[in-house]
């Protein structure tokens, strides 16, 4: 070819393309995970089961300080959006800061730490910071393979549309990202906020993903979640929610294959996009529904013994899921990654994960 003919443009590579900061927005409860190995008498103390999540109540406000105090404790950014754009970071690599996450915070000692943790981890987070209610918490209480989780939502729940997300520049970091991605437990603390996300990435035509979290979401906060479903691009839940969501829905099925294809089903306010459907199963296939089709996805063989911890897992599927949509990756690509990230953690205590990842 001659010089001067017009050369052929060069395909831009995805990652050149797609891969930039904020490209990822998060919006959830943060919390700092402060994990320790305890000994039975605090369990006892406490009222803990050996294996159990729980929401904080009286009996465990000094529970926090004593973890403090008489263990070896270590500190991670959690709570589940923000460990999920975590693992999506990890994912990636570079460059830092894909993710956005906003939530609340209090202004205090746990808040220093939760920023300082989101840092290292290369979120760039916005947090609300207010000094009605200290910083979420959630102590992890190790008794050897067993994990007791005791949440206390405190400033998770303070979170204020008009205080922080109409705000201008934090509306611009929203307005930067391609793909969302909320956890419906976001949904018992602003659902406002979910639907002003919800409907600009509807009329941008950008991704939404939203998690079922937890059936209690499905029952008690169903008007809405129903208000928001129809902005949902990508619905994730676990077998154990999506069973609890068709019930309530009256989809008079238990079979989740049947389950998925109903949901994928529900009215969609974006035409544009297809809304999918992924339900995780633990050690079972993963089940995706698109418009087109219901598939089963093996997950990777782990042997019992290499299980550590199956906490985050679900939290750390998503991120896995999401590090190859923002490279525009095939649905299967998306899960397969998914997989990895879940597996990885399992094998760890927490929300944890080694420095760098060993996907192709």
């Amino acid at each position: 070819m001659a010089a001067d003919e017009p050369q052929p443009a060069k395909k831009p590579r995805l990652e050149d393309e797609l891969l930039r900061q904020n490209i990822l927005f998060g919006m959830g409860n943060p919390l700092l995970d402060i994990c320790a190995v305890v000994d039975k008498d605090f369990l006892d103390k406490y009222g803990l089961k050996t294996n159990d999540q729980i929401l904080a109540d009286e009996k465990h406000k000094e529970l926090f300080e004593e973890l403090v105090k008489k263990f070896k404790v270590e500190y991670h950014a959690g709570g589940s959006t923000q460990n999920s754009v975590k693992v999506a970071q990890w994912m990636i690599q570079q460059p830092h800061k894909i993710a956005t996450f906003f939530g609340c915070i209090g202004r205090d000692a746990f808040g220093d730490i939760l920023k300082k943790k989101a840092e290292e981890a290369h979120v760039d987070a916005h947090y609300y910071e207010q000094t009605e209610q200290p910083t979420g918490t959630c102590a992890a209480c190790i008794t050897g393979d067993n994990r007791s989780l005791v949440a206390n939502l405190a400033a998770a729940n303070c979170y204020k549309k008009e205080k922080h997300l109409d705000n201008k520049e934090n509306w611009q970091l929203v307005e930067k990202a391609k793909v969302y991605y909320i956890a419906g437990f976001f949904i018992t603390v602003s659902a406002d906020s979910i639907l002003k996300v919800a409907s600009h990435a509807s009329e941008s035509n950008k991704i939404l993903g939203l998690n079922l979290s937890a059936p209690f979401i499905s029952q008690f906060f169903k008007e809405d979640l129903m208000k928001i479903i129809p902005y949902v691009d990508i619905l994730f839940g676990n077998e154990t929610e999506a069973a609890t969501f068709a019930r309530e829905q009256g989809f008079e099925t238990e079979d989740i294959k049947e389950i998925a294809k109903k949901a994928q089903a529900l009215p969609k306010a974006n035409k544009k996009r297809q809304r999918i459907i992924v339900f995780t199963q633990g050690k079972d296939d993963t089940i995706a529904a698109t418009a087109e089709n219901v598939a089963a996805y093996p997950v990777l063989d782990i042997k019992q013994d290499d299980i550590v911890d199956t906490n985050g897992a679900g939290d750390a599927f998503v991120g896995g899921f999401l590090s190859q949509l923002l490279y525009d990756q095939p649905l299967e690509e998306c899960i397969r990654a998914g997989h990895y990230a879940a597996n990885v953690i399992i094998q760890r205590s927490g929300c944890t994960f080694p420095d760098i990842p060993d996907f192709h």
